[in-house]
């Protein structure tokens, strides 16, 4: 699409488009087009969410996850452990663990992991903040559920190196998580097998 074919409003919209993970040029050029020729059924509702979301959906400060309330309901909910913490990459791993029901315990988003590749260094996640919340006691297990990636290990290995005199029991998932699999990915089941066959993170 040329500037000829399309006006900057149009080019905009599949600019911004083609940035949404998995839609390339051609992929937010479709998109587009069916959004504009569902312009009042999709297009406008669409464009009211993403303003609405905005403007009131933030980070919870307490363990990282999206929400409107401050902390976020899963960090509000009664009923969960509050000895058990679990740790994980980002937000789709976390809204995983909670789609398959088998945790109950308490979440922090590090909001990445480690990759010299990418530049990201400690400083760069929210690894300060998750060793404040196990010094303020009242945590007895830290539960790594990072992606079987070799980021998400070196990560693993990392925080378990932090933990290690904490005085707090360190595991990661065991059975179930493929090695390069993504927990977002995973269905229910294995998730679950996963979370009962945690072990030591040394070992």
């Amino acid at each position: 699409m040329t500037q000829r074919s399309a006006g900057p409003e149009i080019l905009r919209l599949i600019e911004l488009m083609a940035r949404l993970p998995g839609l390339g040029p051609r992929s937010a050029r479709r998109a587009a087009l069916f959004l504009l020729k569902r312009k009042d059924q999709v297009l406008l509702p669409l464009a009211d969410a993403l303003r609405e979301a905005g403007e009131k959906i933030e980070r919870c400060q307490t363990c990282g996850n999206f929400d409107t309330v401050q902390p976020c309901a899963v960090c509000q909910a009664a009923g969960r452990d509050d000895t058990i913490l679990c740790v994980v990459e980002d937000v789709p791993d976390l809204w995983a663990l909670e789609r398959g029901g088998a945790f109950r315990g308490r979440y922090h988003v590090l909001g990445g992991v480690l990759s010299a590749i990418d530049g990201i260094g400690p400083d760069d996640l929210n690894i300060a903040p998750l060793l404040s919340r196990v010094a303020a006691g009242g945590i007895r297990e830290v539960i790594l559920a990072l992606n079987a990636t070799v980021d998400g290990q070196t990560t693993a290995h990392y925080v378990a190196d932090l933990l290690d005199s904490a005085g707090v029991e360190v595991t990661r998932l065991a059975h179930g998580v493929p090695v390069g699999g993504e927990l977002d990915h995973l269905d229910d089941g294995t998730l679950a097998a996963a979370l009962r066959s945690r072990r030591d993170v040394k070992r």
